[in-house]
């Protein structure tokens, strides 16, 4: 369904999270060539690095003319930085600006951003105010529920920032202790819903099938969603969600080769953006989030983390190929005993994807 961000318009309302060393150009561009995304999210962004052309700021926001619309995350305490950090995306042809409000990594939350931006409203909105005047691309906030579990305090911070202008909010549903820990609580994004006038909600967490993202649309009742660690484990749940939004129905999974072809693609676009050497390196996490849909894998894990060129990626599948046959039948197919497991509407597989302890550019 299209979607209105402020003055961008967009032909879906399901996104692409930020999520710290993944969500780079390569797997933004494998999200875009799959389908069904409206807008895709850059990596946590330090603001003062940007200003300062920090090499790895500068890589984290690396785009190109396929990559778009396109929204860079930013983080930082000072309006002034934060502002000045907008206007240079807006110069750059960035399509919007989103703030982290959420991240709760003690380093970013003890230097006044992230989830401790929550414990002082008006700070926070005077942030935003400052941004909303300073460029024309909408400005947006991505928050948690609160603190804990006693100071659910993000209905009240949604009305500051809707009265500072933010374009919309985006509300990952747990608090800064739960971290990424426990159940998405899905009435506590309602309330920010219920309590916002004119500002869409954008609904976030625990989003790993068709159905979990169905049902934070009607439990909440949140305008757009946004998904992030369920991505990484599958990166077809946007034209799946989609298909299934709009029949009813759940389409077929993508069998082996499809999803062969897709871990090429995605490699190459690594090698070619990160150069073979540190591409591969990069790759070998990649790969293994990416086999956990094609059955057994023992043979394919313990080639997979030693990566270090394309062309032995090639070899890696030539072994696995041989090896994963003891488990097909004669159609080609795996024995039912060892058909992968597809996630239910629990959060075991996207939690599974590992998050770093500290801000991206020290990962």
């Amino acid at each position: 369904m299209a979607f209105a961000l402020g003055q961008l318009s967009l032909d879906s309302n399901l996104f692409l999270s930020p999520l710290a060393g993944y969500t780079n150009l390569p797997f933004r561009l494998i999200i875009r060539e799959i389908g069904g995304v409206g807008l895709c999210t850059t990596d946590l962004v330090n603001a003062r690095s940007l200003l300062e052309k920090n090499r790895k700021a500068l890589q984290l926001i690396q785009t190109r003319p396929q990559d778009r619309p396109l929204a860079v995350q930013l983080y930082g305490s000072v309006p002034e930085e934060m502002r000045d950090a907008a206007a240079l995306l807006e110069s750059l042809g960035v399509s919007s600006v989103d703030i982290n409000m959420g991240c709760p990594v003690r380093k970013i939350c003890r230097n006044g951003g992230g989830s401790s931006m929550m414990a002082d409203h008006a700070k926070a909105a005077r942030l935003v105010g400052t941004m909303v005047a300073a460029v024309k691309i909408p400005i947006t906030a991505k928050m948690r529920l609160g603190w804990d579990n006693k100071n659910l305090t993000a209905p009240d911070l949604a009305r500051a920032l809707e009265d500072a202008g933010v374009a919309a909010v985006a509300i990952h549903g747990r608090t800064r202790q739960q971290g990424f820990s426990g159940s998405v609580n899905l009435a506590g994004i309602r309330a920010v819903v219920q309590a916002l006038n004119r500002t869409p909600v954008i609904g976030n967490g625990d989003i790993t099938t068709p159905q979990a993202a169905k049902m934070m649309f009607d439990q909440t009742g949140c305008a757009a969603i946004s998904i992030g660690r369920g991505a990484f484990y599958n990166p077809w749940i946007f034209r799946h969600v989609a298909h299934f939004l709009s029949t009813g129905e759940l389409p077929p999974e993508p069998g082996f080769e499809e999803r062969i072809v897709v871990m090429k693609r995605h490699l190459d676009l690594m090698v070619e953006v990160f150069g073979e050497a540190r591409g591969c390196r990069m790759f070998r996490k990649v790969a293994l989030q990416y086999s956990r849909t094609l059955g057994p894998a023992k043979e394919f894990h313990k080639l997979v983390v030693r990566l270090s060129t394309r062309a032995g990626f090639d070899d890696i599948l030539a072994v696995y190929r041989t090896w994963r046959a003891q488990f097909l039948d004669e159609n080609q197919h795996l024995f039912p005993q060892y058909e992968p497991r597809q996630p239910g509407m629990t959060v075991e597989p996207a939690a599974a994807v590992k998050v770093p302890a500290g801000p991206n550019e020290l990962w």
